[in-house]
């Protein structure tokens, strides 16, 4: 299918760039109209008793919160004096009226709570008509231009107004420092501005994606002010990484010699394959978020998710073709020296040797390294979004703070307690008449009052923390009195949960039918109870959808559950800093935020999804080569090794890469963005080094075959879903010089004698039960690209099919040893074979059955005895091979420096 895609790609290029070209500038205005649409809030429960209250407060009682709060104060002059009266309300009543409804102060209502403690301050209440972030442009200058009193302005809509400008500001500011960074990075990767330009023109098209994604979606729903930066981020930095797995993959085609659409149709088949299963699992978790009824969750899930799959098929559709066009001049504009691939094997080489020898210490020392970073964790304290979530210097922020400070204790934000009184008929039922004659009569109910709540109100106020219960409106048509409940405490304290808790707890008045309690706190526990009952669900299907996708991908049962294991060491590593780090505070000073010493809970539950799809895309990754190695050498503590060493290098510099978006956008104004881009910084430090790096080979060298299990009765089901390409041909090379790689080495387990490492090796081979686990491919790895070399039809065959010129055992060959770069003789190859092709001047093992393999022409470098096996023999100076005679014919190999 992908190689498929790739040619049809390759062939219509110009039409594909063209059409891109095209949508994008179309589309561009589109996705600038976003900026005033998103909005506020978005945490409750629609289905929530304090969702219900909310909803009755508008319906019935004209709205609780105001859209506007003007706080004025004056130095010296005090509330109660004519002149401050004058001046506010001759500022009031210049306000046009076709976008106030209606405005509210202390001398028109006579409330003590309007006033701060010294007198010098108070505040209106303004509440808006029609579109509200209209009506607060048009009347925002003029709410300033007060006579001699200092004007501050705050409030729901001022907020949200200062919730975009600040989200259109981090924005600019996180592209315009990553942006030049990335370019550096991906200079230094690639070592040419072509190939280093290309991850970013990808990355652009993801953000202009995400940002039209956006404006469609708020044509249908909600989207929260907070998804803007986060569905960007993860736009960006994901378009990066796939297509720098893409463009590596071209460049390697390419050094190889093959021609332009070769190397597309190979790169699809490859890389594009990976991609487009990292991308589908990582969009799967983000899905997992439309379980959740908060409108925060749904839109961030909905939009992260369509910008992944953005992501994916720019890098899928859109790069290809740009390399289909460029080929060979994608390396060009050098800007720094290519050294190619190290002969020393490099860092990742020393790592998987190490861990392939000492697996169980590796296992248990970074457990306990993760398990210790989760423990902050263990006491985390859930909180609210407010208005803490701005920078210190936010005029709407100071508004709340003061008037929390200066005034009366949470004045404006009290417990309601909405009380659904049982009323009667105040005479006969009226006797309806004939059908269809009119409408039936309603008898007269007894009217509601502030008698019906009296015992309740006594009752209230004898709870702890409480310093008042007023009566804050009447419901005539609902039967419904609104008390106003306010205490002494911070509204997400544990004091003011356990006030709520005792409230919904008491036993109702006999004229009482339902109580109903609303208001910040109260929602805060609903919020936390529908995450508690929903978590299971969305845990559930995102595990179940993400197993069958893993168990498509690499034909085994046992890769995919521990691939959800790791996940949950990373996902408790990551809670555990962002507890330390926010909730506790140390890096309060550090990124310039207010702890509130609390977690936002909906913003835990995006962070959990999101890292569960980051994490899963680098298990893919790594796996992928392992298990190609293992389908080709039937070892796998080779196949780990070598799938280590492999992939090590790549998965660093895409985590670098994707470090560098995230932390671009954690310098952000707004508190979550800057949580939630810790919380992914750590999760991917920890994931590309001690979990992928480390953990995921140690917990595969212990598990041995048994990593491959499958059981004859899921055999036939993965052979019809199997996703997975065949063995490429040759393994890649994760060098970005595009150049051909020298032949992979193999970390063996343990240092020793030759024969003693080959020996546990193939013991190592010998204990996997062959009847539960994929027959290892009789093709072992290729050293050149098999294109430049024409093979026999069985050597094409693939792995696993019978080939009848199996290739018998050599005689030892006499004569001198060769030199370095001679292509040894084909003395002992069957019919006289000619000579052996050589790559950079030393003999290359092929990797079909059928292929030479290169012998010692003098006795005295035999490493063992002829009559032996395995035979060690030289290929080149520094290098030896050992090789191993598979039962029933063929060959298989693992090289090792001397």
């Amino acid at each position: 299918m992908f190689e498929r895609a790739g040619r049809l790609v390759y062939r219509g290029r110009w039409t594909l760039l063209v059409l891109t070209l095209a949508a994008a500038l179309l589309v561009a205005p589109l996705g600038l109209e976003l900026f005033g649409r998103m909005a506020d809030g978005g945490f409750e429960d629609p289905r929530a008793d304090s969702t219900t209250a909310a909803r009755w407060n508008d319906q019935w009682y004209g709205g609780h919160a105001p859209d506007v709060v003007v706080l004025y104060r004056h130095p010296s002059v005090e509330v109660r004096d004519p002149r401050y009266k004058r001046a506010v309300h001759d500022s009031l009543r210049r306000l046009p009226a076709e976008h106030v409804r209606r405005m509210v102060t202390y001398w028109t209502t006579g409330a003590k709570e309007m006033v701060s403690r010294d007198g010098h301050s108070t505040y209106a209440l303004v509440t808006l008509k029609g579109d509200e972030q209209r009506a607060y442009a048009a009347i925002a200058a003029r709410l300033r231009t007060v006579e001699n009193l200092y004007v501050s302005v705050g409030g729901a809509v001022p907020l949200l107004k200062e919730l975009n400008d600040q989200t259109a500001a981090d924005l600019a500011r996180a592209e315009a420092i990553s942006m030049p960074v990335l370019l550096v990075l991906l200079v230094v990767v690639f070592g040419s501005l072509v190939a280093a330009g290309l991850p970013l023109l990808v990355g652009l098209l993801a953000v202009l994606g995400a940002l039209v994604l956006l404006r469609l979606l708020t044509e249908v729903t909600e989207v929260s002010v907070f998804s803007l930066n986060v569905v960007t981020m993860l736009g960006l930095g994901l378009a990066i990484d796939y297509s720098l797995f893409v463009l590596k993959a071209f460049r390697e085609e390419i050094g190889r010699g093959a021609s332009n659409e070769q190397a597309v149709v190979r790169t699809m088949a490859t890389a594009g394959r990976t991609v487009a299963f990292s991308g589908l699992t990582v969009a799967t978790a983000l899905l997992g978020l439309l379980l959740f009824p908060q409108m925060f969750l749904r839109s961030i899930g909905l939009g992260a998710a369509a910008v992944v799959l953005v992501a994916m098929g720019a890098a899928l559709v859109v790069l290809p073709a740009v390399l289909g066009i460029l080929g060979p001049r994608v390396n060009a504009l050098r800007l720094t020296p290519d050294f190619g691939r190290r002969e020393g094997g490099g860092v990742w080489h020393a790592v998987a040797s190490s861990v392939m020898r000492r697996p169980l210490l590796y296992l248990v020392v970074v457990t306990v390294v993760l398990v210790s970073l989760a423990v902050p964790f263990l006491h985390v304290k859930f909180g609210n979004v407010d208005h803490r979530v701005l920078p210190a210097a936010s005029e709407g922020r100071r508004v709340a703070e003061t008037l929390d400070r200066d005034f009366a204790r949470n004045a404006m934000s009290p417990i309601d307690v909405h009380v659904l009184v049982e009323r009667t008929f105040t005479g006969e039922p009226a006797v309806p008449g004939p059908l269809g004659q009119g409408h039936t009569p309603i008898s007269a109910v007894t009217p509601v009052s502030p008698v019906d709540v009296r015992p309740l109100v006594t009752r209230l106020k004898r709870l702890p923390h409480v310093t008042g219960v007023d009566v804050a409106g009447l419901a005539r048509d609902g039967g419904a009195v609104r008390l106003s409940v306010r205490y002494d405490r911070d509204p997400m304290s544990d004091e003011a949960r356990s006030l709520v808790r005792s409230i919904r707890a008491m036993t109702p008045e006999p004229n009482v039918r339902r109580v109903v309690v609303g208001g910040a706190t109260a929602a805060q526990l609903d919020l936390q109870d529908s995450l508690l009952a929903t978590l299971p669900w969305m845990a559930l299907v995102v595990c179940a959808v993400t197993w069958v996708l893993l168990f498509a991908a690499f034909g085994s049962l046992v890769l995919p559950v521990k691939a959800l294991l790791m996940n949950v060491l990373s996902i408790g590593a990551s809670f555990g800093v962002i507890v330390w780090a926010f909730q506790d505070g140390h890096l309060a000073s550090v990124l310039r935020f207010t702890s509130t010493g609390s977690i936002e809970a909906t913003v835990t539950v995006l962070i959990l999804a999101v890292v569960f799809g980051l994490s899963m895309d680098y298990e893919l990754f790594l796996l992928s080569r392992v298990r190609a190695e293992w389908l080709r050498t039937g070892d796998n503590t080779a196949a780990v090794a070598a799938g280590l060493q492999q992939t090590g290098g790549v998965i660093t510099s895409a985590a670098l890469l994707l470090l560098v978006v995230i932390g671009a956008f954690s310098t952000a104004g707004i508190t979550i963005v800057k949580l939630l881009g810790v919380g992914m910084f750590v999760a991917i430090v920890v994931d590309a080094t001690l979990v992928r790096g480390l953990l995921v080979p140690a917990s595969m060298r212990l598990l041995g075959g048994a990593n491959w299990w499958l059981p004859r009765s899921w055999r036939r089901l993965h052979h019809h879903i199997d996703l997975h390409p065949p063995s490429p041909p040759h393994p890649p090379s994760h060098s970005p010089s595009g150049h051909p790689p020298s032949p992979p080495r193999a970390a063996l387990p343990a240092p020793g004698p030759p024969g003693a490492t080959a020996s546990r090796s193939a013991a190592s081979r010998a204990s996997a039960p062959p009847q539960d686990g994929p027959p290892p491919a009789s093709v072992p790895p290729a050293s050149v690209p098999l294109s430049s070399v024409p093979l026999s039809s069985e050597a094409r065959s693939g792995p696993g099919q019978s080939r009848p010129d199996r290739l018998p055992r050599p005689a030892r060959p006499q004569g001198p040893a060769p030199s370095e770069g001679a292509v040894p003789g084909a003395a002992g190859l069957p019919g006289g074979a000619s000579p052996v092709v050589t790559f950079k001047g030393r003999p290359a093992v092929f990797g079909a059955d059928t292929d030479p393999v290169p012998l010692p022409t003098d006795p005295r470098e035999a490493v063992e005895p002829a009559g032996e096996r395995p035979g060690w023999v030289r290929v080149g100076r520094g290098r030896t091979r050992v090789v191993r005679a598979r039962p029933g014919g063929g060959w298989t190999w693992a090289e090792v420096d001397e």
